[in-house]
This record gives C-alpha cells, sequence and structure tokens, in this order.
C-alpha cells in the first residue's frame, strides 16, 4: 500500500508561527490545481502500480479551495492510480473556512477525515497567533462536520502557548475532550527563524519558548489524553482506539508515498524528491511537461538513520531485529553501553529486539535518536 499527499499552498493570511510553503495569492487556485491534476498524470508510474489506501491534502489551507477544484483533483486521482477499498482521505481545515453546507460537500465528495487547525480555543491565544477563527467558529464546525456525516475528525492543538500557569492549556485539553474527535494531534510551539515570531525574537522583542514550561505542558497532554481513553502513538499524535492516522503511518514505517504540487516530498521505496518550494516555477514546470524537482539520494546511513528517528517517536518502536535483517546493523551491539545507561535512566525499554521510550524519554526523543545514529567510516 502507498500514500498519496496533495499540497495546496495557499493561506488566507499567515500565522505568526508558520514556515510552511503558501501564498496568500489565492487567485492563482485554478491555475495551481490544473497544474496538480497535471503532475498526477505525469506521475502514473511513480508508485510502480501499488494501491493507494491514504489520500492527504495538505497546506496551505486545502478548504479554500472550491467544491469544483476539490471535485477535479479527486477525478484525477481516481482516474489515474489504483485505489485499496475504502481509503482514508483526509482534508486539512481551518474552521473560518466551512459552512454546514460545504461540510456536506466535502462529504458527499469522498473526504471521510477531516484534519481541524484549532489550536486553542483562547482569543487572546487565537489573536497573538493571527489566526483567522474564533473559538466559537471552531466549536460550530466541529459539530457542523458531526452532522454533515464525518465520523473521524482530527483537532490540531499547540501547547507552550505564554500564559504564568498551566490553567489555559488544562482548560483548552478539556474542552476538546468533551467535544470527543476520534483523533488529537498536539504539538509544541517552535519559534522558526523566517517567522514573524522568529523576527520577534531575534529583535528581542518576544522570548523564545521555556524549555521547562514546554515540558510541563507536555506532561499534562500526556496524562490527561490517556485519562480520558486517547492513545499517544506517536509523540505528537493521540487517537482513540482504531482511529491511528493511516496515512502518517506510512510516512513512520518508511512505506512509499507520492507527493504533488510545489514543495511535496516523494518515496518510492529507494530514494527521495522534493518539488520545487516556488508556486509560478512549479506551475512553469508543469506546464512544459517537466516536473521542478530535487532527487535526494539517501545513503544506507540515511536510510538507517531516518528511521531510528521516526520509529522512536512511535508506540511500535524502533526494530532492531528489521534493521539487523534489512542493514545488517546491529544497533544494541553497537550502543550497548549507551542504550545501558538510558535504559538505566528509566527512558527506553527494550523487549524482543525493539526500542520504545518511556515518558521520560519522549522528552528527549530527537537527543536519543541522534545518539543512537549510524556513520559511515568516512565521516
Amino acid at each position: 500500500m502507498a500514500g498519496l499527499y496533495i499540497h495546496i499552498p495557499f493561506c488566507k493570511k499567515a500565522c505568526h508561527y508558520c514556515d510552511f510553503h503558501f501564498t496568500q495569492s489565492v487567485g492563482q487556485m485554478d491555475s495551481m490545481v490544473n497544474a496538480i491534476c497535471k503532475e498526477l498524470e505525469m506521475q502514473a508510474d511513480y508508485l510502480n502500480g501499488d494501491a493507494i489506501n491514504t489520500i492527504y491534502f495538505g497546506g496551505g489551507t486545502p478548504s479554500l479551495m472550491n467544491e469544483d477544484q476539490l471535485k477535479r483533483i479527486m477525478k484525477q486521482v481516481q482516474y489515474t492510480f489504483r485505489l485499496a477499498s475504502n481509503p482514508e482521505i483526509t482534508l486539512e481545515a481551518n474552521p473560518d473556512d466551512l459552512d454546514a453546507d460545504q461540510l456536506k460537500s466535502l462529504y458527499a465528495s469522498g473526504i471521510n477525515r477531516l484534519s481541524m487547525g484549532i489550536q486553542s480555543f483562547h482569543e487572546p491565544h487565537l489573536k497573538w497567533m493571527n489566526r483567522q477563527h474564533t473559538a466559537q467558529q471552531a466549536e460550530m464546525c466541529f459539530y457542523n462536520a458531526r452532522k454533515a456525516g464525518f465520523e473521524n475528525i482530527s483537532v490540531d492543538l499547540i501547547y507552550a502557548l505564554p500564559h504564568h500557569n498551566h490553567e489555559i492549556w488544562e482548560r483548552d485539553l478539556m474542552k476538546v475532550i468533551h467535544m470527543r474527535p476520534e483523533h488529537i494531534s498536539s504539538y509544541c510551539l517552535t519559534i522558526e527563524p523566517k517567522t514573524a515570531f522568529g523576527h520577534l525574537v531575534s529583535k528581542g522583542k518576544m522570548e523564545d519558548v521555556e524549555e521547562e514550561y514546554a515540558a510541563q505542558q507536555f506532561e499534562i497532554l500526556t496524562e490527561t489524553l490517556d485519562r480520558y481513553g486517547f492513545e499517544q502513538y506517536e509523540i505528537s499524535n493521540f487517537a482513540q482506539p482504531g482511529y491511528e492516522s493511516q496515512h502518517n503511518g506510512n510516512y513512520w514505517k518508511q512505506e512509499k508515498y507520492l507527493g504533488i504540487g510545489p514543495s511535496a516530498h516523494s518515496f518510492n521505496g529507494h530514494f527521495k524528491q522534493a518539488n520545487v518550494s516556488h508556486n509560478a516555477k512549479y506551475i512553469k514546470g508543469i506546464s512544459e511537461g517537466e516536473i521542478p524537482f530535487e532527487k535526494i539520494i539517501l545513503s544506507k546511513e540515511d536510510q538507517i538513520n531516518e528511521y531510528i528517528l521516526t520509529s522512536l517517536r512511535t508506540k511500535w518502536g524502533c526494530d532492531t531485529e528489521w534493521l539487523k535483517q534489512k542493514h545488517k546493523v546491529d544497533l544494541l551491539r553497537m550502543h550497548e553501553d549507551y542504550l545501558m545507561r538510558i535504559d538505566y535512566k528509566g527512558m527506553i525499554q527494550v523487549e524482543d529486539g525493539c526500542i520504545t521510550l518511556t515518558n521520560n524519554g519522549k522528552l528527549l526523543a530527537d537527543k536519543i535518536a541522534s545518539d543512537l545514529f549510524v556513520y559511515s567510516k568516512e565521516d
């Protein structure tokens, strides 16, 4: 099975924390949709005939597409690729984009999973982040999606937003738990250099995220969601039983995936490629019959390290037996002393050759992964 990602690079306004590729020139939407449909046709053989079991419309803000534009893309996907039975089809949405009728139209078009970018229910935080919706709109959009037929809804939240205590974060969590989504993705506020927040931090007009405060909010997140029946199956992702994101699972388990649109990435099992992060160059290239992309050759060490990095973030952990069979690398022997030390500190568990992180280990996931990386003799 394989995944299909379609990048819709348009937003009404820029959130102050976002460094994804997008533009506010929504007038280019129709030209972009035409180019996306053409690239789908041009990439017909990329997955070697594997059936697609997940389709993900990301962005940007895919909910800015009108009904006709979405239908054109869906029709091209169905014409070009072999789809598995009942594929998971996700669309990212902002609450201010969708009224009750639009949600009904989305559901009728075949979208069966909605990912809603709520981020917070605290109005001052929403304004501070330059979000375009209100807390009331977020709640209304969620319940209208339920009425439209959606039985698989994911909600995005951001933690470590500035406040003198954890009251607002705890209130946000209880609000979303009361709404009963099937899935919650929650990310720590990260200040990226080329964002509005990054500019403020560089000028000394805003403080960066305080690590201890963020760690405390992460612990509140995991403990609260566990108490209400959400399983943390990946560091930032929580699901009710049976509602894990199948599409993200393709990335974490190193399955094939095809990315369509500007800045989209693809992996065919052997190498990666990244489309140009420039709308005009992307549209021009496609119109001339060339996909503007960069081919990324992964060394054996790159493949191993990427697997370590992504697998350690999941509940399934890093399967050292699989690494041994596929790449002839004995991670347990190679890092025996280090693994014993962090096991003693209660950061990992090793069972049947599989390394998983404990709650304490999850706070240092990237550090532990990098310490386990494999390097060639030339490095």
